[in-house]
């Protein structure tokens, strides 16, 4: 009996489009969107032209997002499943929500840059107001005290709040006072800023007497906002720090204040600096308070112990609000000092980026 093999079959059918297999090719998705984009441009200019308005860009955008929503919901039902449809619509409204998010922050920082270039010029960045009337003029004598007074703050809090942090972790975990300083913490993390600078005010004003205006009474008014910020970070990220680490050290016979600053440190140093960089933000933009506490003046101060110390908010809201002849030299020089004042959030953020990557514990091999 001869058993013949079957050949191979050689049979090679055409492939289904992707419409008909149940998944939305890629470029439907880009092509919805520009479609409803252009669809929901034509209703709007039309209605422009017709009331003599200009074009409602925001009604524009979010019409858009509601008919691509739609349409991306309806057309994947059809194509995919309800199931995917339903994917494809939450991942659209958390896309949008994003974006809605993202519009007043590029808002601002386009308006800030907008108005403020116009004054970024040599003589703003090294000179200051004393003695100026008008145009001209500079922001010199704003940013040392700026610096020199958040500097202050930063070595007030950031030894306190890192170590009040570690204690908490570390050794009050559920005792009593662990849970009175998380107490306080939580509710100085809420005060208003200007309650910070009544009570550095008050405090000096018992020493010095009514009146008293001084640099580092501005510090301490910011490091009042800054150590729960700092605490609550530095506490969140040791917490994070995995107890197998500690256990190793403990088993080797490290004493728990080294296994603090040689193990549990090393490895949550990038989250505590970005945390320690945010509450260096939270306060750098204060006004109110330094305005009660630092004052403000036009000439240069180097002593923080010594006479009013001007800073940049102080300095955009007296320019803004005290507006002289010319009207617009004063508001350019707001602007000027706002867009400064971004500049150098952006760069102490820049710098906690780089402290961060470089001392973070190495995990590659």
């Amino acid at each position: 009996m001869t058993i013949t093999a079957t050949p191979p079959s050689t049979d090679v059918r055409p492939s289904r489009s992707q419409l008909t297999t149940g998944r939305l090719p890629s470029w439907a998705v880009w092509s919805m969107v520009g479609g409803s984009l252009a669809a929901m441009l034509a209703v709007f200019a039309i209605v422009a032209v017709g009331s003599g308005d200009d074009l409602n860009i925001a009604g524009w955008l979010i019409s858009t997002g509601v008919v691509y929503l739609i349409l991306i919901f309806t057309v994947s039902s059809i194509v995919e499943s309800r199931r995917k449809a339903v994917d494809r619509l939450v991942t659209g409204v958390v896309a949008s929500a994003f974006l809605i998010a993202m519009v007043p922050l590029i808002s601002v920082a386009w308006t800030v840059v907008v108005n403020g270039i116009a004054r970024f010029d040599a003589e703003f960045f090294t000179s200051s107001m004393r003695n100026v009337v008008g145009e001209g003029g500079g922001v010199l004598h704003a940013i040392v005290g700026t610096l020199l007074i958040t500097g202050m703050a930063a070595l007030i809090s950031i030894p306190i709040g890192l170590m009040a942090a570690i204690y908490l972790v570390e050794y009050g975990e559920g005792t009593r006072l662990g849970r009175g300083i998380t107490f306080l913490v939580d509710v100085m993390t809420g005060i208003p800023s200007i309650v910070a600078g009544l009570f550095a005010y008050a405090l000096f004003a018992l020493f010095f007497g009514p009146g008293i205006r001084m640099g580092f009474m501005g510090s301490i008014a910011l490091s009042v906002l800054m150590i729960p910020v700092v605490v609550r970070s530095t506490e969140e990220m040791l917490r994070l720090v995995p107890n197998e680490l500690r256990e190793a050290s403990y088993a080797l016979g490290v004493p728990k204040w080294l296994t603090v600053v040689k193990v549990v440190l090393p490895t949550s140093i990038a989250g505590i600096t970005t945390g320690i960089m945010l509450s260096i933000s939270r306060v750098i933009g204060e006004t109110a308070p330094l305005l009660i506490t630092a004052g403000f003046t036009n000439s240069m101060n180097y002593d923080l112990f010594d006479g009013r110390m001007q800073t940049l908010p102080v300095f955009t809201y007296t320019e803004y609000m005290n507006k002289g002849i010319p009207p617009e030299a004063y508001i350019d020089r707001a602007w000027a000092g706002a867009l400064t004042l971004i500049l150098i959030v952006m760069l102490l953020n820049l710098i906690a980026r780089i402290v961060a990557k470089v001392f973070s514990p190495k995990t590659g091999r």
